[in-house]
């Protein structure tokens, strides 16, 4: 390759490093964190919950423990084997205000998530409805907090987006991708201004909504199949024409998805093709993230390794312009949302971790190939 033609090829690459630095500054100011709470609400604190024996009471303690809340505790125990069921009655029994909801067997067509979320909705009794993780850690004002944003927001359906905690090699380098992909690629007041279905993001670990709004949409029965409900259930929503918005929840909530690194792969892998992985998305995003993500190092390590060799001083400097953008935003990150360092300097190899498992996932949806989670096979649609 020319000096003249690696410079071209830096230029790419800073303009493609600069979508999503660009889009990020923008959204800073929009991705607001929520509102101190007003006047005490009556809340359903929905969990599905299977196999949770280890996490369960981590996550009941939290909820009991919010202020300014008039809330209930719903969880549903989703045909478990290690006693979970067990522990929330024994809790329930002592406390009112937790209730234990049995699973049923999944009907055909629906995915485990999906089907007990919507038996949990079918169980509350207060209008305020918010779906949380097991996995998810919740600060004592974080359950008002919430309410309180989708109050201010006047959206039907809002997500928090919790920090992500991390400890395995994988977890540490690719769950900071999270914060990177929402803000680098979706323009926030854009997507509140005009309610596009393409435009829609939420996160599957914390949704807040409205009865009746919840049945506007159509509920979690609306994406009965899907696999990636961070994505779908706010394009239900949208595509009821019902409004949905995204908030900064790193203050009030934080989440340790994984545990360990297979099963980081496993799990990005799962919802890939519903979102970046898809066969409409996964081009132009490979050609996004890896010439704005990957292909400024490689610039800069072949500059390195030739003493920049016969190249302009206009492509050195393009380069290193590129280098720059593309780690404006993990930086970004790592001071606003708490991520670590080390992970954001791996941003290379993350990207190119991240987009192996698009493809992996993608080459199995084609194969016909199914995948396991929590002991039921999946099969994305």
């Amino acid at each position: 390759m020319t000096p003249t033609a690696i410079g071209l090829l830096a230029i790419v690459a800073a303009l493609l490093a600069a979508l999503p630095a660009t889009v990020t500054l923008l959204n800073l100011r929009a991705f607001r964190r929520g509102p101190k709470a007003g006047q005490p609400q009556s809340v359903s604190v929905l969990v599905p919950a299977r196999n949770e024996a280890e996490a369960i009471p981590r996550l009941m303690q939290d909820v009991l423990a919010s202020r300014g809340v008039d809330l209930e505790l719903v969880v549903l125990d989703d045909e478990s084997t290690d006693g979970t069921g067990d522990i929330v009655a024994h809790l329930a029994e002592r406390d009112q205000r937790v209730r234990l909801v049995r699973g049923v067997p999944l009907p055909p067509g629906w995915c485990g998530k999906q089907h007990a979320c919507a038996l949990l909705a079918d169980h509350a009794r207060h209008d305020a409805l918010m779906f949380v993780d097991v996995d998810v850690s919740l600060t004592p004002d974080a359950v008002a907090r919430g309410v309180a944003f989708l109050d201010a927001s006047a959206a039907d359906l809002v997500s928090g987006f919790p920090r992500q905690r991390t400890g395995s090699f994988l977890e540490w380098l690719l769950l900071p991708l999270i914060h990177f992909v929402l803000l680098g690629f979706l323009p926030i007041a854009r997507s509140r201004a005009t309610n596009s279905i393409g435009m829609a993001a939420g996160c599957g670990q914390w949704f807040i909504t409205r009865r009746e709004a919840y049945r506007r949409a159509g509920g979690h029965a609306a994406i009965r199949a899907s696999l990636h409900d961070g994505v779908m259930l706010p394009r239900a929503y949208r595509r009821a024409g019902l409004r949905t918005d995204i908030f900064d929840a790193s203050d009030i909530a934080s989440c340790r998805m994984y545990t360990r690194s297979l099963d980081v792969w496993k799990g990005l892998a799962k919802n890939a093709t519903e979102g970046i992985g898809s066969p409409a998305t996964i081009v132009p995003f490979t050609i996004l993230l890896a010439g704005g993500g990957i292909v400024p190092m490689v610039l800069l390590g072949i500059g390195l390794a030739t003493g920049w060799q016969g190249w302009p001083a206009w492509a050195v400097g393009v380069t290193a312009a590129a280098v720059g953008l593309s780690y404006l935003p993990r930086l970004v990150a790592v001071f606003r949302f708490g991520q670590s360092l080390a992970s954001a300097v791996a941003h290379p190899l993350g990207i190119a971790i991240f987009l192996a498992i698009q493809w992996y996932s993608l080459i199995r949806r084609g194969l016909g190939l199914k995948t396991s989670w929590r002991g039921r096979s999946l099969q994305p649609q």
